[in-house]
């Protein structure tokens, strides 16, 4: 059977909320090339949306009119087919949304140009509809190309079975060559490209596109659907709506420009359905049914409605400010998520919980947990701490013993995760009683592994979190190894914490229990890796018990 365009396809690229000129008519084919791969992201029970990128040959200007496929298998006539732009307004990028297929089944698509040339053939699978007997999820956030080799995609890509992935944010970072991870890129051969940090269109399209390009990144696109979230380094280092930590509007120019830039080549370049007409660009929150299993509701916590941070993560504070970064913290008019967004979170928990879901989903950018920060000196003792800063790098040492005299004054490890938000997270806490469900929420950010149990002011145990390590942006461990079992030594809600891996989450549900494997990769310094499961954490379905350790 063939879907005409008409009846079966909306073309992204024409989307009204990004006011880009409408697709002109088919003009000569030039030869053109799919450097980047294939995607797909944000499936339904009747199809998904389709992304690739033709790159024109040198010289050319004008759009490039593909044609797309989607088949039964690998190899197999086509079920469905239509047509779709690469508009030289989208940098050449193409997004098509597939519908009419059939629920809960494995679909493989690939796009062609005029003169013959096929791209890679991708994967993906449609939700299900009614009974589901389970659900399987890899989890993944925080990608610094700089910082290492992408071996947990390639590891993603060889998973037997996999309805999806679900990335949280920091799929691009925007530091420049001499930044953040920059010694370790430096010696891969793996620093980003422009040669300086993004601030424009231009640039962060090219920082996309370099990771596009990535062999890795392409296997992982083209082995599931990806259900993409952006956290801060998509924009700038710890963004919030009015501005970001890592913005200077007088070297940088207004930061309402480089968040619209930002978020136009996000839309541009990931599998994520556009920005409805009429919604801010930055209202990405959606929510996704798995059948009678699950709901994934997907919150947006930077560029809606977040108030400024307290204090930036990795700052040092002075003992001075102590009580005015608290009270800061403490105001109940600090928010994230914005009341609209909570009330629909609530909305979509409600109506899960009435349609007798056993699992809500909650996919969240930053840890949820309360963190208090890790009393490294009482873990390791006076000797072994001083023996720790002597050996720590010197541009860490003032920054340790600034952070070690905060926590010891209550401080919170993070002021940038739900921690920085004690009043809006009680409000959400409040939104999941009044729901009547006991979600799961899924978090990334913090460049470790998590398995958490979420407790409100009153000491009620409320939702399990589990925290989805990098893939390859460093963390504390690598100055400190063994830090996250110190972290979780110190807090009544992190049951565990691994600060010293790279890799990623493996979330199975079953109408009975909700699994959740940390899968690390041997290196991302390595050119060959291994890959094993670390740790497995559980709960069970309607439970109001702690999560198991298995």
């Amino acid at each position: 059977m063939t879907i005409n365009r008409r009846t079966a396809l909306r073309t992204i690229g024409g989307s009204a909320a990004l006011a880009l000129p409408a697709v002109t008519a088919r003009a000569a084919t030039p030869p053109a090339r799919f450097e980047h791969g294939v995607a797909s992201g944000d499936p339904a029970a009747d199809g998904a949306i389709l992304w690739t990128r033709a790159t024109p040959p040198a010289g050319a200007t004008g759009d490039i009119p593909l044609d797309w496929h989607v088949a039964t298998s690998e190899q197999g006539t086509p079920v469905a087919s239509g047509r779709a732009t690469a508009r030289a307004a989208r940098d050449f990028t193409a997004k098509v949304e597939v519908t009419r297929l059939t629920a809960g089944r494995d679909y493989w698509y690939w796009f062609t140009c005029g003169d013959g040339t096929r791209s890679p053939t991708g994967r993906f699978r449609t939700l299900p509809r009614g009974r589901t007997a389970d659900v399987v999820l890899a989890v993944v956030s925080c990608q610094l190309y700089p910082g290492g080799y992408w071996h947990a995609y390639t590891a993603i890509a060889a998973e037997p079975r996999l309805d999806a992935v679900l990335h949280l944010g920091d799929y691009i970072y925007e530091y420049a060559p001499d930044g953040y991870g920059a010694d370790i890129g430096r010696k891969l051969n793996r620093l980003p490209e422009p040669a300086h940090e993004i601030v424009t269109l231009a640039d962060y399209r090219t920082r996309h596109a370099q990771t596009k390009r990535d062999a890795a990144m392409q296997a992982a696109h083209a082995r599931a659907a990806f259900l993409c979230v952006w956290d801060d380094h998509e924009s700038a280092n710890d963004a919030w709506v009015g501005g970001a930590e890592n913005h200077d509007p007088v070297t940088e120019g207004d930061w309402g420009k480089r968040k619209a830039a930002a978020m136009q080549a996000y839309f541009e370049w990931m599998p994520i359905r556009d920005p409805k007409p009429g919604q801010p660009w930055a209202a990405i929150n959606r929510a996704f049914d798995f059948g009678d299993l699950a709901t994934l509701v997907m919150v947006e916590t930077r560029l809606l409605a977040r108030s400024e941070q307290a204090a930036p993560k990795g700052a040092g504070i002075a003992p001075d400010d102590y009580a005015r970064m608290m009270a800061i913290r403490a105001r109940p008019d600090r928010d994230l998520l914005g009341k609209g967004q909570q009330d629909w979170v609530e909305a979509q928990l409600a109506r899960s919980v009435a349609a007798k879901r056993p699992w809500q989903l909650l996919g969240n950018q930053v840890v949820m947990a309360r963190v208090p920060g890790p009393d490294i000196a009482a873990a390791l003792g006076d000797a072994g701490y001083a023996e720790f800063l002597a050996k720590a790098p010197a541009a860490y040492r003032d920054r340790i013993a600034e952070g070690q005299a905060s926590y010891k004054a209550g401080l919170p490890f993070n002021f940038d995760s739900w921690d920085g938000y004690p009043p809006a997270r009680e409000r959400l806490y409040a939104a999941f009683r009044r729901a009547g469900s006991r979600p799961i929420v899924l978090s990334g950010d913090s460049h470790a592994g998590w398995a958490n149990d979420l407790h409100d002011d009153a000491g009620r145990l409320v939702a399990a979190e589990f925290g989805a390590t990098a893939i390859s942006s460093p963390s504390y461990g690598s100055v400190l190894p063994g830090i996250g079992t110190i972290i979780a030594d110190g807090s009544p809600e992190v049951r565990y914490c691994d600060q010293d891996r790279k890799g990623y989450l493996l979330l199975t549900l079953t109408p009975t229990r909700a699994q959740a494997q940390f899968r690390t990769v041997s290196s991302v310094t390595e050119p060959t890796f291994t890959t094993e499961t670390t740790a497995r954490w559980s709960v069970a379905a309607g439970s109001v018990a702690p999560i198991v350790e298995e």
